[in-house]
Parts: C-alpha cells; structure tokens; sequence
C-alpha cells in the first residue's frame, strides 16, 4: 500500500476516507457523547431530560444497526492536514479523486441523503459528489511525513451567521451577536440544541465563517484556546449561551450551548469581522492518521489547531 519511490497509495487513501466518512455517519465522537451524558445528569426540567436522554439511546442505536445517527446526513466534507515530508502515489490529484469516491461510495452504501444539488436547475447526481462538492480544506505541518483525513458531517443549510463589528463594540459586541443568533436561530427553528459554537474571529470576512466551522468541527468539547484572553472569553460566552433557556430542541432546558470554540485572526485596523456557527446534536467527526509505513491509526482529536496551525510569526 505504501511504495518508498511513490508514497502512500491512492487505494489506502480511499480506503481510509471511506471508513472515516462511514464512521463519521453514524458514530458520535467520546468527546460529545460525554458532552450529552453529563448535560442529562444534569438537567432540571423534565421534559429536557428526556430529550437528552434519547439522544443517547439513539447515539447507541446508530452503531448497534450500522446506520446513520440522523435522518438529515448533512453534507459530507474533509479536513485535510499533512505533514511536509508525506508522498503520495498520483499526488493531490489522486487523493482528492480518492476522497470524492469515498463520498460517492459512503452516500450509495449505508443510503446517506443525496443532498448536493445543482443550485439553479436542483440537478442531483445522488451520490452528494459535484462542483466542488464535497468540501476539502487543508493545513500543513513542517514535521512529519503522515496525512490526517478528517471527515465531518455538517448541515449546509442553517446553523452559520455573520456581523462585522467595529473596534469599539469590543467584547460587549461580540456577546450581543452571540444572544442574537441564538435567539434568532431557535426563534425559527433553525438549529437543533444543544450545539457547540464555533466563532470565527478578525481576519477577512471568508476567514471568520472558516475559522467558525473549524473551531465548531475541530476541536474537542472543553478544549480551550491557548490564548488567556480568548480562552477566557470562550468560558464567559457558554455561560451566557446556557442563560438563554431555550435548552434542547428549544424546548426550554439548562444547556443550550455544550461549549463555546473561538479562533482568531488578525484584521484589518478598523473592523472586527465575526462568524458563528453552530455544531448541532448530530455531532458528527471522525479522524484517521496515514502513517508513511502505511498503519493507519484512528483517534478521537482531530489535532487541527496546532501551533504551528496558529502562528503569529514568518516561519
């Protein structure tokens, strides 16, 4: 599977794609399963609690029938990270073929929804492959000769949200987007609580709705950024979001938010782009390590947001 001229073989990396899709179908990750249990043990309204507590029992059910954890599978994309010294046999061209199949595969073997669509004439291929469908973002690493392949099922519809503020609204800014889209999105029924929430901070417009859904796909429940200030920040807003009371599926509860992720970027001097999304119950992640000799390791941290993914200097 792994040739030392050529380097990791495009069926090893179909292989792997394909069984990070399927997992991340149907397998909810350690993090969000504790996430939910703790969030039951905890509920004091009634009606909440039970909420809660079938999504757990359908958490199991989902791997005990091999099927996927929500009827609405989301649109299927890939995370990407790459050490500097991996080698592929055919390249980038061969592994984007090789995570497009593995869609196409995943959506017609365990009868994912075909969801992507032509946007003008609602043409579907019914396998959820098509103009830059699925999704395939990457970062690098300096060290290395591995490749991580993230797979992340995530709604393309609701559930993302954005607001340029201005230096002076400050961290009172940030807060008032932060209950507006939560009230705005349970008003209408457009995200399914209790979610993790991604922010998207500075940067460019396009970089604060990436960075949003990277920090809401990408990073462990309870993880805290690096940054005191942003870390600190992330703590206040989860405790803001849970005040809400609109609780699971909105029907009023304690936990609205299971945590709150921010990532950040510099900007421009006189603005402070930001983005929200939200990570719904369908909590859905899987993540597998190529390995140059060809073992292939699964594990639960998708250990995106690296140091070296955040740096502030040149090099």
């Amino acid at each position: 599977m792994v040739s030392a001229s050529t380097g990791i073989s495009q069926e090893l990396l179909y292989q792997v794609a394909y069984e990070a899709n399927k997992r991340a179908a149907i397998v909810v990750p350690q993090d969000g399963l504790t996430a939910f249990g703790d969030a039951f043990e905890r509920e004091s309204k009634p009606l909440a609690a039970f909420i809660l507590g079938r999504i757990l029992d359908n958490a199991k059910l989902a791997v005990a029938d091999a099927r996927p954890m929500c009827g609405d599978t989301g649109l299927p994309r890939f995370y990407v990270k790459m050490g500097n010294e991996a080698r592929i046999d055919g390249g980038f061209v061969a592994l984007e073929r090789s995570l497009r199949r593995a869609v196409a595969d995943v959506t017609q073997d365990i009868q994912l929804r075909a969801n992507r669509v032509h946007p003008l004439t609602r043409k579907n291929p019914g396998n959820n492959v098509g103009i830059f469908a699925p999704n395939i973002d990457y970062s690098f690493e300096p060290d290395g000769d591995w490749i991580d392949i993230i797979s992340v099922h995530k709604g393309g519809l609701f559930g993302t949200d954005y607001r340029m503020l201005f230096p002076a609204d400050g961290t009172d800014g940030i807060k008032r987007f932060l209950l507006d889209n939560m009230a705005e999105f349970a008003r209408r029924g457009l995200s399914c609580p209790p979610v993790v929430v991604g922010v998207g901070l500075g940067g460019t417009k396009d970089q604060a709705f990436s960075l949003s859904k990277e920090a809401a796909c990408l990073r462990l429940i309870g993880n805290r950024h690096p940054d005191p200030d942003v870390a600190a920040l992330e703590v206040e807003l989860v405790e803001l979001a849970n005040k809400t009371g609109f609780g699971v599926m909105g029907v009023g509860g304690d936990t609205t938010a299971l945590d709150v992720h921010i990532e950040i970027a510099y900007t421009h001097t006189g603005g402070v782009p930001i983005a929200i999304s939200q990570f719904c119950t369908a909590y859905r992640r899987a993540v597998a390590r190529i390995h140059s000799d060809g073992e292939v390791e699964f594990r639960e941290d998708p250990m995106w947001f690296t140091d070296y993914y955040r740096r502030e200097g040149i090099e």
